[in-house]
């Protein structure tokens, strides 16, 4: 009896160190590092439940004992991630635990989309349509259905969407990016309403957004937009034409080849404003928050004039004498 229990506990200790020993071999293969020798790209697909994509990652040879992370589920159930759908970055020495962390992480690969300021709504259109890996939902679909999906039904579409650089997934469609856009820019445009400057001759933040897009389309140095805001505000002021040259470009639409003409200059668009009084009645382009600013305070003075010098910046002129002379130098000797 006395050599049966000796022998039972001797089992029994050999059972323990083997039960210890294949504990610690198995926590060693969850410990493994992957075999990836780069960074490596893995799409978690919708839907793949957790065996599945332990499946593909052994298949792809990403890891080498897909037993030691099923065998996971049985022994630390609250270890397995749950699985988020999505692109990941596998990144050489991970660990098969730290791969399962990130598997379930918000980690995912981004990509970027830069909407620069002074575009149009159709150039951004354009290049949500290019952009990588971003679902296509408005394709085929016109500028005023786009809106009615924005819940903007009615609304012109020009100068309401916010330039700037924006990151997505794959997965975001082309309408979640739209909308981002445009809740920022309605957003920023309530921010700068609100400290506007006192008696201007613009009447509503969809005026100071018409303002801002000319001026964004005027030029590009941030030292000017607050002249050129004043320039315009004091012609508004004085019930003179704003005769800017980006507005007669934008009527003329995809007829634009790069020049204008005095015929282009004289032709009646509802955005030629060397022909209509006033603003144009929409946007001409997405304007940044530096003008939209600039739109609400612009800079005291008495110029009414500016032409572009051909380096970027603009010679500003109080009277017409001066402005015709500035023109001579600067546009026809060139």
């Amino acid at each position: 009896m006395l050599r049966a229990v000796k022998i039972l506990l001797v089992l029994a200790i050999l059972a323990g160190a083997a039960l210890f020993g294949g504990h610690r071999y198995w926590q060693s293969r969850l410990a493994e590092p992957i075999a990836v020798d780069e960074p490596t790209l893995y799409e978690v697909p919708r839907g793949a439940g957790y065996h599945r994509v332990v499946g593909e990652l052994a298949e792809r040879g990403v890891i080498a004992d897909a037993w030691a992370f099923r065998l996971l589920t049985r022994l630390e159930p609250e270890a397995v991630p749950r699985l988020r759908p999505g692109e990941f970055m596998l990144e050489p020495d991970m660990s098969g635990r730290e791969l399962l962390e990130l598997l379930g992480s918000d980690r995912v690969v981004t990509y970027p989309l830069t909407v620069p300021e002074g575009w149009t709504f159709r150039q951004m259109r354009e290049l949500l349509a290019e952009a990588p890996k971003l679902e296509q939902r408005t394709a085929g679909l016109s500028d005023a259905e786009v809106m009615a999906r924005l819940d903007r039904e009615g609304r012109h579409p020009e100068g309401w969407f916010f330039p700037d650089t924006y990151r997505y997934h794959k997965g975001v469609s082309d309408l979640e990016i739209l909308e981002q856009a445009l809740v920022r820019m309605e957003s920023v445009l309530e921010e700068v309403w609100v400290e506007r400057a006192d008696e201007l001759p613009i009447e509503s933040p969809y005026e100071a957004l018409i303002m801002a897009s000319l001026i964004e389309r005027e030029t590009g140095a941030p030292e000017e937009r607050r002249e050129i805001a004043g320039v315009f505000t004091r012609r508004l002021e004085h019930g003179m034409r704003l005769q800017t040259d980006p507005t007669v470009i934008y009527g003329m639409g995809e007829r634009f080849d790069g020049n204008i003409t005095r015929a282009d200059l004289r032709e009646a668009t509802a955005y030629n404003t060397y022909v209509i009084d006033g603003l144009p009645p929409t946007p001409i382009a997405l304007p940044g928050r530096a003008s939209l600013e600039a739109a609400v305070d612009p800079k005291p003075g008495d110029t009414l004039y500016f032409v572009a010098k051909g380096d970027g910046s603009h010679h500003f002129s109080r009277t017409l004498r001066e402005h015709n002379n500035a023109v001579n130098r600067y546009i026809r000797n060139r």
